[in-house]
């Protein structure tokens, strides 16, 4: 007996459509390897109707008044929040989430930020108006900027979807965004749920793959392309959108520094870690994943540390004892075993290292010790469970090593020295400093790094102002 799989499709202006020329990708649950829907491969005609309809709606939505759409989004957030458990299965199916995690760590912060970026809508500051030459009166205006063509990552599609859309809508502008094919069915859920809130056109979702993705950023209707995801992905997108001067927003990789002192508590700091390391199995790019550690305590650090990988369960989604489910296609499985497997000869596997079970993509908790700086998977993202750990002499080194990798998103340092904190968060060259703690985020404190790992912030009141542009209106005081 063959079960019928789901059918998602594209909204485009309104209405929910097929891929123009029925083009369909199919789309697994990678906690099963099983195939349970379809999803449009959309191309260069459905991509040309989303942003005809984007446009089209851009006016209109561009002279509400922001307590209209503060409305709009609150509205949005209340629904999100009343289908939480629909939300919560369809994330959990296109990602093998545990479904109690999820419901707790996810779903609450998402539904947050909608509501902060509701608020942000009607707080848009700028300079006072004022008298810079004699006889003018000089305005400062903030507008949106337009269409603006949004690409979504697969570790967490319903939170990087609103990361996207939340202040790009509050700030008056209208939205395509593409999920990645490997996620499409909880951003199709956001569009069912938003249908009956948004005006035709103002946030429109189109499925496909790097090509779609492509002639999204390549269209000439655009005045943005925002874009999670690999480094590469994003060079590439910064191209495509230099050849006609799209504002670009990149949230790229990172390689997170965790610098553990000897002063620290060592209990707590690996209690800690391995839950930020190991969380939505180290598929995100300020994991807790790169472990530098002071000599003196390294050896105790990393035996604890092996201890707590062997205590940390991934296994499937109704399991309410596991912290993580599996990474999220072959490919990324792959690209984990292959780290471990090219592992120099000085390296040691203190835990893990070997997929789990024979069905899905789950990968054990995973501590490698005796690295070196510039052992491929210090400088490379791993993008999987896997904690490295280094050594290191004093503060001076700890800076170098922490500093020497071509990715700054993100960083911690562990320590109960106030100075020590203060220097180290003052030298570390990422976006975040978090001081003996790794991976909390706020609404009202931006997100976004330094170097390779792009620019531009999502969250925050920094994060709605990247949707706005700014213009100088000046008027003659003799009328």
């Amino acid at each position: 007996m063959t079960t019928e799989l789901r059918r998602l499709r594209n909204y485009i202006g309104g209405e929910f459509k097929d891929a123009a020329d029925g083009r369909t990708t199919e789309v697994v649950n990678p906690a099963t390897g099983e195939v349970y829907a379809t999803a449009p491969l959309s191309g260069q005609a459905d991509v040309d109707a989303a942003m005809a309809a984007a446009a089209a709606a851009f006016p209109g939505w561009r002279d509400t008044t922001p307590s209209e759409r503060q409305k709009a989004l609150l509205k949005i957030a209340d629904a999100f929040e009343a289908r939480a458990d629909e939300l919560v299965a369809a994330e959990s199916e296109n990602t093998g989430k545990p479904l109690g995690l999820t419901a707790s760590e996810e779903l609450p912060p998402m539904v947050d930020q909608i509501r902060f970026f509701a608020g942000a809508a009607r707080l848009l500051e700028g300079r006072s108006a004022g008298e810079y030459m004699e006889g003018m009166t000089s305005i400062i205006r903030r507008e949106p900027v337009g269409v603006c063509a949004q690409v979504a990552p697969w570790n967490y599609p319903m939170m990087m979807a609103v990361w996207k859309f939340a202040p790009a809508i509050a700030a008056g502008n209208t939205v395509v965004l593409k999920p990645s094919d490997t996620t499409p069915a909880s951003t199709v859920l956001m569009a069912e749920i938003i249908d009956s809130v948004l005006p035709k056109g103002v946030f429109n979702v189109v499925c496909g793959d790097r090509e779609t993705g492509k002639a999204m950023v390549e269209h000439s209707t655009p005045a943005m392309a925002s874009i999670t995801g690999s480094v590469r992905a994003g060079m590439q997108v910064a191209e495509s959108a230099s050849k006609d001067v799209k504002r670009v927003h990149l949230e790229l990789g990172g390689k997170a520094p965790v610098v553990v002192f000897e002063d620290a508590d060592i209990a707590k700091a690996v209690e800690d870690i391995a839950v930020a390391g190991y969380f939505n199995a180290g598929q995100d790019c300020t994991a807790a994943t790169r472990v530098l550690v002071h000599e003196s305590i390294h050896d105790e650090f990393v035996t604890a540390l092996a201890k707590a990988a062997a205590d940390t369960k991934t296994g499937q989604p109704d399991d309410e004892d596991v912290l993580y489910g599996p990474l999220n296609n072959p490919n990324q499985l792959k690209q984990v075993a292959g780290f471990i497997e090219r592992l120099p000869a000085h390296a040691k596997v203190e835990a893990g290292g070997h997929q789990v079970g024979d069905k899905g993509y789950f990968y054990a908790p995973t501590v490698v010790s005796g690295l070196k700086q510039d052992d491929e998977i210090i400088q490379n993202e791993v993008f999987g469970p896997v904690i490295t750990v280094q050594s290191f002499t004093d503060e001076a080194q700890a800076l170098e090593y922490a500093n020497g990798v071509e990715f700054a998103l993100a960083s911690s340092v562990w320590t109960k020295d106030h100075g020590r904190a203060m220097r180290m968060s003052k030298n570390l060259d990422f976006g975040c400093v978090w001081i003996n703690t790794h991976i909390p985020l706020v609404a009202e404190m931006p997100h976004g790094g330094f170097k390779k790992s792009g620019y531009g912030k999502d969250l925050s009141a920094y994060g709605f102002e990247d949707y706005t542009r700014i213009k100088h209106v000046m008027t003659s005081l003799d009328g």
